[in-house]
């Protein structure tokens, strides 16, 4: 009976420990859709790995960044963003299959998912942490609107070496602001975001270029800058 009695307890603290984590992420994710998240895990970890290098990054609204921004991150990364609940299931079921299959566990993100990963969590692709980027991602969708998850994801995605968010990397790379970028210029920097501490959109190279012209290619066939106009109102 002691045995069982303790069994219990810790099981019940188990269950409040979580729905305490639980309670707590909602609340966080709530603040954040009314207040800018002031830095983000993969900030705090590239401070922890290159202590004293510049970390470059300049909040700004949606608002003023270039309308091809947000449309070549959409056609690079997540065609279907109007469309599903934060998180692409066939995208997953289809992932889980090959890593079944013994095959490397792969992408598959949404931008929301993306969101929660630079938000919250670190870099990977255990089964663990996408499990939770896919949690998180659909507590986001369903506590903030679409243009929402679009401004704070431009704000926070790695652009290169310490460059985070559009606005850092639209001054550095091309020396304006995020709202004067064109349609290139927005499909370079939306090209290097699978791997920005390789690809760089100041100094493409062939396969950065290459990305490019296919995410301008998509840009046309989702009908250009009509295809977020709902989504950006």
């Amino acid at each position: 009976m002691a045995r069982q009695s303790l069994i219990r307890k810790s099981l019940n603290a188990v269950a409040w420990t979580l729905a305490g984590v639980l309670l707590l992420m909602v609340a966080v994710i709530t603040l954040f859709r009314f207040v800018d998240p002031p830095t983000s895990s993969f900030m705090l970890g590239y401070r922890v790995s290159a202590p004293g290098q510049p970390l470059h990054q300049e909040w700004v609204d949606l608002e003023a960044i270039s309308p091809w921004m947000p449309l070549a991150v959409v056609a690079s990364e997540d065609q279907r963003f109007p469309h599903h609940w934060g998180v692409d299931f066939n995208a997953i079921r289809k992932a889980l299959a090959e890593y079944s299959a013994g095959e490397g566990l792969r992408g598959a993100s949404t931008i929301t998912q993306q969101t929660a990963k630079n938000l919250f969590l670190w870099n990977g692709r255990s089964f663990v942490r996408k499990a939770l980027e896919a949690g998180l991602a659909l507590g986001i969708d369903v506590l903030w609107p679409k243009k929402r998850i679009l401004e704070v994801y431009l704000n926070v995605a790695e652009f290169g070496p310490g460059i985070y968010g559009v606005e850092a990397a639209s001054r550095l790379y091309f020396g304006i602001p995020a709202s004067r970028l064109s349609e290139v210029q927005a499909a370079r920097l939306a090209a290097v975001l699978p791997n920005p501490k390789v690809l760089s959109a100041g100094r493409p190279s062939a396969y950065v270029w290459e990305r490019v012209t296919w995410i301008r290619g998509q840009m046309a066939q989702l009908s250009g800058l009509n295809y977020l106009r709902g989504v950006l109102q």
